[in-house]
């Protein structure tokens, strides 16, 4: 057996050796980050993903420690996620649209496949004001609500990285807009009102629908809030038809050429 000393010497070796690989390693993903933003390519591409797990399966075997390995494999591609972010985004992303455009699904995806916060503005308030929005819209009326809105988007102008999903009505105050707009890109998720209603119509957290749950009544109120919307967004990203991840890779592309221009 080994003296404990000379053992000590060869783990600190191989940290030493862990440490410069997994940096070559970091360094890697963000410039394959910033080759795909510069050719146009999908950041996302999950078959690949998957390859590389499989391959990682096998090389591993029935190694002794091997449940201790891919947990540790995991945790790396865990913080490689957040270099991606990194490298793509400086800012936070804020979400806007009617409800049932989407904002949750797509906030949800994004969280997972970047590794980046995730922030719902609706929730905070309820988590706040320990009630449902619908019952604080009963109990105190829309106009405390849209203060409690409006001081919760106050409140997240210190995070970065941070995705951050705005109720449907957020951005007709001109002050939210402000205040989003000083760390994030905002971002416009569209749906059509045959397509709204089909999201929402098993839903009873919609204040401002209940009672009035039909393509009419949606399209009315899309219109009233339509140049709200607009005014607001730096990028537009229509829902309809596409699948989480198409509406991601377009969102993330639209950002990047956002940049492109206002660097110009």
């Amino acid at each position: 057996m080994r003296e404990l000393n000379e053992v000590w010497e060869d783990l600190n070796r191989c940290d030493a050796a862990v440490l410069e690989l997994l940096m070559q390693r970091l360094g890697y993903i963000a410039e394959i980050i910033e080759y795909k933003k510069e050719h146009g390519l999908p950041v996302f591409q999950p078959e690949q993903e998957k390859v590389r797990y499989e391959n990682l399966i096998a090389a591993i075997g029935d190694h002794a420690y091997s449940n201790e390995l891919l947990r540790i494999f995991k945790q790396i591609e865990e913080e490689s996620k957040c270099v991606r972010s990194k490298s793509l985004f400086h800012y936070n992303i804020a979400f806007i649209g009617f409800m049932g455009s989407g904002k949750s699904t797509v906030s949800k995806y994004l969280k997972d496949m970047l590794a980046m916060k995730e922030v719902d503005v609706d929730s905070m308030i309820v988590q706040e004001q320990k009630m449902l929005i619908k019952d604080i819209f009963e109990k105190y009326g829309e106009e405390y609500f849209r203060n409690c809105e409006s001081n919760a988007i106050i409140s997240l102008q210190s995070c970065r990285q941070t995705i951050i999903s705005c109720g449907g009505g957020a951005v007709i105050r001109e002050e939210n807009v402000r205040n989003l707009k000083k760390s994030s890109r905002i971002v416009l998720l569209t749906a059509s009102p045959e397509t709204t209603l089909e999201r929402v119509k098993e839903s009873d957290e919609r204040p401002i629908l209940n009672g009035n749950m039909n393509v009419e009544f949606i399209k009315e109120l899309m219109a009233k809030r339509a140049g709200y919307y607009q005014k607001a967004a730096d990028v537009i990203v229509e829902t309809d038809h596409k699948s989480v991840r198409q509406i991601c890779e377009e969102l993330i592309a639209s950002l990047i050429q956002f940049e492109k221009k206002a660097k110009q």
